[in-house]
């Protein structure tokens, strides 16, 4: 006979009204996203009375999690950038030619002189003055090499050493090559989401698409040109010595060196070593403050592998200058006055409060390490978002309506109960995507109204079932009881496969076909409780409460 324990009927009421409970801000989506943006920036030390007005807005006992709305709901910029890892390898290069000159610096009495050459940007070229101290050299070099450190690399070295005549050739070997390509991916994915998710965006969308392209789209942001302003800026940090002085911005720098403007003194310029002492790679913190004078300035602290190069140069360097180089500008350029072993510092220069403190941002964000080319930018307007979801909303609820009337018309009081569950059901899929911070998107949507209709195809099959156990002269308590058992192998027969579809879309998919695997997923899950559990439980309740002799289904 049809039984249900009070226990698990609890268990079912409780869920349900916890999943809309959780869906419940999103009816009052505008007020819930004021208040969550006010106790944000409180929280950040913005405790205004504005804030604390717009924080009272909401209670703060009631759940304020929201379903993000996406790029073609809220508007926003959408833009495609291509990552030029071919930057690495000349910056690469140049890192090399310090190491190289310096092993081979005890063999000026085998090799003669060491002269850097011009090269291509992923080769180091060196010419020395006697070409019998070659093989010497070339020893010496190949000592240099490192195993390449990935999995595809194993067994590889990372530069290959060749000789030409008096030209000794220093070149990424194409394992190095593919291994540092991987890396500057990631650095630079990394390095893009720090940045976007430092101005506060909500739920941006930064993908891998190729070999080196990144796909990035942030909702509710003003224009494709502002998230490119807030992606583009470099700040690459480093610290370089100083050659010497000069106000010809022409001045030959000689090889391995650069000329560069100085911020701090305008009308100057700087040569320097293009091989950094310390990079900004090594910086592991960095805060807007004051110098002595109460000037704004940015504090610095390097990790412990900077920290030591820092000191060791600062140590072996005391009355030289020392240029701090900002996106290919000295910002400061002070003499070393004394030995530095901490590994922390100040940048000081004729900087705004605003300045240190976006810079202190950047820095803390990292360098990108290669160039972005941007090669499609597009800036989806808020209009165009609200029509989606005016059209979204419209489809839903034509959806929604057809298959109410249809249960009504078809099962009477029980696809009554069917549109109650139903209604729970889409009530709980917005209460999943709140918990767990998902985004909504067009796809979405779509993949709520398929849900619908399988809620209903759930149903159907049981109320089918039961049609025809009533046919064959079973009680109605019986005929009910074995439709839910018999109809239990087909529902999940087709609820599975259609889930274990919804995980494949979601792990081989990106973007909106995410957004659709993630919304049928949850309402698989939400539908079959729905009709199993909770159209069941009507059911069970209205049974044991009228006790009819017959039934019409």
């Amino acid at each position: 006979m049809l039984q249900f324990e009070s226990w698990k009927r609890v268990l079912i009421w409780v869920t349900c009204a916890l999943g809309l409970f959780l869906a419940l801000p999103n009816g009052f989506y505008a007020r819930v996203e004021q208040h969550n943006d006010a106790v944000a920036a409180v929280e950040l030390g913005a405790n205004t009375p504005e804030n604390q007005a717009i924080v009272g807005q909401w209670p703060t006992f009631m759940p304020s999690g929201l379903v993000n709305l996406g790029l073609d709901l809220r508007g926003g910029a959408h833009l495609l950038a291509e990552v030029q890892v071919s930057d690495v390898y000349q910056a690469r290069m140049e890192a090399t030619w310090p190491e190289v000159r310096d092993a081979l610096r005890p063999l000026r009495a085998t090799v003669g002189t060491i002269r850097k050459q011009p090269s291509k940007p992923d080769e180091l070229r060196v010419r020395i003055g006697d070409v019998a101290g070659m093989p010497q050299a070339l020893e010496i070099v190949r000592a240099l090499a490192r195993p390449v450190q990935s999995l595809t690399g194993v067994g590889a070295y990372d530069i290959t050493v060749t000789a030409n005549g008096d030209l000794l050739s220093v070149t990424l070997s194409d394992a190095e090559k593919l291994a540092t390509d991987e890396r500057t991916m990631q650095q630079s994915l990394e390095i893009v989401r720090r940045r976007i998710d430092e101005v506060g965006t909500r739920e941006p969308t930064i993908q891998r698409q190729g070999t080196d392209r990144i796909l990035i789209q942030v909702p509710g942001i003003g224009s494709a040109s502002e998230l490119k302003e807030i992606i583009g800026t470099t700040a690459r940090l480093t610290f370089n010595p100083v050659v010497s002085r000069t106000s010809d911005e022409n001045a030959i720098a000689g090889a391995g060196n650069s000329v560069v403007p100085s911020i701090d003194r305008p009308g100057e310029y700087l040569i320097i070593e293009n091989a950094p002492v310390v990079a900004g790679d090594d910086l592991v913190d960095a805060q807007p403050s004051f110098d002595q004078n109460g000037g704004a300035a940015v504090s610095f602290r390097f990790n412990t592998t900077g920290a030591r190069r820092f000191g060791d140069y600062t140590a072996d360097n005391i009355g030289s200058p020392f240029a701090i180089v900002l996106d290919n500008e000295v910002v400061s350029a002070p003499v070393i006055q004394s030995h530095i072993p901490g590994g922390s510092g100040i940048i000081t220069g004729r900087f705004t409060v605003e300045e240190t403190t976006n810079l202190a941002v950047l820095l803390r964000a990292g360098a990108l390490p290669a160039k972005l080319t941007f090669l499609e930018e597009r800036t989806v307007g808020p209009e165009l978002g609200q029509d989606s979801i005016d059209a979204g909303k419209v489809a839903t609820a034509v959806a929604f309506a057809a298959v109410l009337v249809f249960m009504f018309l078809s099962y009477g009081l029980f696809g009554l109960f069917a549109n109650i569950a139903l209604i729970i059901n889409v009530g709980l899929i917005f209460g999943l995507l709140s918990l767990i911070g998902a985004t909504l998107t067009l796809p979405g949507i779509a993949g709520i109204v398929l849900t619908v209709g399988m809620a209903v195809d759930a149903n159907v099959l049981v109320f089918e079932r039961i049609r025809e156990e009533l046919k064959t002269s079973k009680g109605p308590a019986r005929a009910i009881e074995l439709g839910y058992e018999k109809a239990l192998s087909a529902i999940l027969d087709a609820n599975i496969t259609t889930f274990i579809t919804a995980v494949i879309l979601f792990v081989m998919g990106s973007g909106p076909v995410r957004g659709f695997a993630i919304t049928l997923g949850l309402g698989i899950l939400t539908s079959v409780f729905t009709a199993i559990y909770v159209t069941r439980l009507m059911v069970v309740i209205w049974f044991e409460r009228r006790r009819p002799k017959t039934i019409e289904v």
